[in-house]
């Protein structure tokens, strides 16, 4: 029988996880490289799955047990593979790892953060708060084991952290490490990015601060978000009890994301019910072209949708304002049903941003065929080389994760093909 060969996977979110953990436990060897310092990808920023409601940490933390118990599992953070080349059963990949500054004695005592001096914004939160320099993304990131952004960092000049540290963990003078590896099978799994939601001037992001992207909902409504869960809004932390909801915020849109994103709906949906949980006398209204909760989803649409304090309002949203005096949002559309235009103010907008793939603006190689939107065209992939989830098209969670396992056991009969 063929060598066992390594199966590497590029990207540690849920789909890299899935797809590395699954070809371990079948008893193969997986490498993950993960750009971040941190595994979880997006789901680690959700607040709560739909349609379940339940929080994304649970999922994740089985995950990060069943790597922590299986050696056949490696994983390289703060990486990026360079250069691949070779074919099935024999792929050559070239792995550059970015300094981290914080070694393994690290125990995740939060003395070097207590000691930094300098903050900046937090990009877990999405920009909507701030964290030191030396920082963990949030109490279950994975490894638990700080970080030090060098873009922000003072070096050597300051040291404040290596003074702190009890457990001489801190090195300053770490350096970029190149990895070269052999491995049998590729998966892709670099996820997906929000939609630039600055370029849809007259929904009014980046410009109305109580205007925030779905995104940026997930991490409001978190328990370990900016609010520590409560719903605020951004100008003065007031209570929000009435937000509206705006779907397609640049999807279905030849001008933007020609393509529907899939979840955006459903996120809405979810959403909603975080503020109706949490302030009953709340109301929110959900402006849509077309409501999608395919398959198994339509339940939970119907629930939403019988909530007497929830508006579906089919129609447009043309414009986005702002009442300068009460930081209000104020919202003109189209009421199909109605016939009619309709103006109305809210505490918060929330924008159903459209989900593009990572690779739209970080191609990981050459060799790999991409539709104009970023997609990785599956049928142009070298064999032994898999891309999984939202790399192929917009997919929620679930699907991601069922695609992952079946990807892991191509990726191991690839690996064991030799020439």
């Amino acid at each position: 029988m063929a060598e066992n060969k390594t199966i590497l996977v590029i990207g540690g979110g849920m789909s890299g996880l899935t797809a590395a953990i699954e070809a371990a436990e079948a008893g193969s060897n997986a490498v993950i490289v993960e750009k971040t310092p941190f595994l979880g990808g997006r789901v680690a920023q959700l607040n709560k799955y739909f349609p379940k409601l339940c929080p994304p940490n649970c999922g994740l933390e089985i995950n990060f047990k069943r790597m922590k118990n299986n050696a056949d599992v490696t994983f390289y953070t703060l990486a990026e593979v360079e250069k691949i080349s070779g074919e099935e059963g024999n792929y050559d990949v070239t792995i550059k790892v970015k300094p981290r500054y914080v070694n393994d004695k690290c125990v995740g005592c939060n003395a070097c953060s207590e000691a930094c001096p300098v903050e900046m914004p937090n990009e877990f939160n999405f920009g909507m708060d701030k964290t030191k320099a030396a920082y963990i993304a949030h109490n279950q990131a994975f490894p638990f084991k700080y970080a030090i952004d060098d873009r922000h960092c003072k070096g050597a000049s300051c040291a404040k952290c290596v003074e702190a540290c009890k457990y001489d963990a801190i090195k300053l003078d770490m350096k970029p490490e190149t990895v070269n590896l052999n491995v049998g099978a590729i998966v892709l799994a670099t996820g997906w990015d929000l939609y630039d939601t600055s370029r849809l001037d007259m929904l009014g992001a980046g410009k109305i601060q109580n205007v925030v992207t779905n995104m940026q909902m997930e991490r409001i409504a978190s328990p370990n978000g900016p609010t520590a869960g409560k719903i605020l809004r951004p100008s003065d932390g007031k209570e929000v009890k009435n937000i509206a909801f705006v779907q397609c915020a640049g999807s279905r849109d030849e001008n933007h994301l020609p393509y529907c994103s899939f979840i955006c709906c459903m996120a809405s949906l979810k959403q909603a019910t975080y503020l109706r949980e949490q302030y009953p006398d709340s109301k929110a209204q959900i402006f849509y072209i077309d409501i999608r909760t395919p398959g198994r989803y339509e339940q939970f649409y119907w629930k939403v949708k019988d909530d007497p304090n929830v508006t579906l309002t089919k129609g447009k949203v043309a414009k986005i304002t702002e009442d300068p005096s009460t930081k209000d949002v104020i919202v003109e559309a189209e009421d199909i049903m109605a016939g009619k235009k309709i103006k109305a103010k809210f505490d918060m907008v929330v924008l159903a941003a459209g989900m593009v793939p990572s690779t739209k603006n970080s191609k990981i190689s050459e060799d790999i065929s991409y539709t104009p939107d970023g997609f990785v065209v599956p049928s142009s992939l070298k064999k032994g080389i898999y891309a999984v989830g939202t790399l192929k098209s917009p997919v929620d969670v679930a699907k991601s994760v069922q695609d992952a396992t079946g990807v892991a056991i191509k990726s191991i009969q690839s690996a064991r093909r030799s020439k």
